[in-house]
Formats: structure tokens, sequence, C-alpha cells
């Protein structure tokens, strides 16, 4: 059997629990993040990374990235890094115009828009509103 290494003990500050339990509570945090949250605080409470992972329905590794990313970084390590790849080439406000016209405006015949009609509307090509349109499943 193979010696485990020694695991750094997570310490925690008041302030620390207390955001990391908002962060479990939070829809709007997101479900990646308040996983995280119980990541660390399964670690706090002094159980291994594998003893955690068995509590929570994943691995271990996920569990060891998550620790030591906060031991390094605390709260802010558990924050989404940058991504690597081309950066988004369709803008909040495009999105929003591309919804708002389809749910709320006809095309200028009267009828529906067609992702043709409604791309030419607004300076975009088909392939783009058809994104948005899969997106939030219009």
């Amino acid at each position: 059997m193979k010696a485990h290494a020694k695991l750094t003990p997570l310490i925690l500050t008041r302030e620390e629990q207390d955001q990391l339990a908002r962060w479990m509570r939070d829809d709007q945090a997101g479900r990646r993040l308040a996983m995280r949250a119980r990541i660390v605080l399964s670690c706090h409470a002094g159980l291994s990374n594998r003893d955690s992972a068995k509590q929570l329905h994943i691995t271990a590794q996920t569990v060891g990235k998550w620790r030591a990313r906060f031991v390094v970084h605390k709260l802010d390590g558990l924050a989404d890094r940058p991504r690597s790849g081309a950066p988004r080439s369709v803008d909040d406000a495009l999105v929003e115009a591309v919804l708002a016209m389809t749910l709320h405006a006809n095309a200028p015949d009267g009828r529906r828009w067609s992702s043709r009609r409604l791309g030419l509307a607004l300076g975009v090509s088909q392939r783009t509103v058809l994104r948005i349109w899969h997106t939030f499943e219009l």
C-alpha cells in the first residue's frame, strides 16, 4: 500500500466560512461554485480528499485540484479562470436584440422572423441568429 502525502490543513477565517456557505445556498453563484465551496468546507472539516470525494460523489482528483487552488489563492482560487480559445464574437447587446426582435416584433411582412431575414435586419449572419435561437431553445 502506498503512503499518502500529508495534506495541508485548510484554515478558514470566519468570513471565508460565511462566504462559502453563501455560495452553497446562492442559485446565482452557480452549481460549479457551490460544489467548490462544498469541497473546501468538507476538507476544512478534516476529511481527506478521498473521503470528501466519496461524500460529494466526485473524484478525488477534483477535490485535490480545488483544495490546492484554495490553499494558494483562497476564495479567488475557486473562480473560473479564463479559458483558452477565441473570445466570444457575439456580444450581449446582439443577443438581446435577437431575442427582443424574435419574441416581441414581427418581420416587416407581418409574419414571424426567419433566421435569414432577422440576420439581414441586424447585420449578422443567419448562422449567428440560429446559434442564439438554439442556445435559448427558440
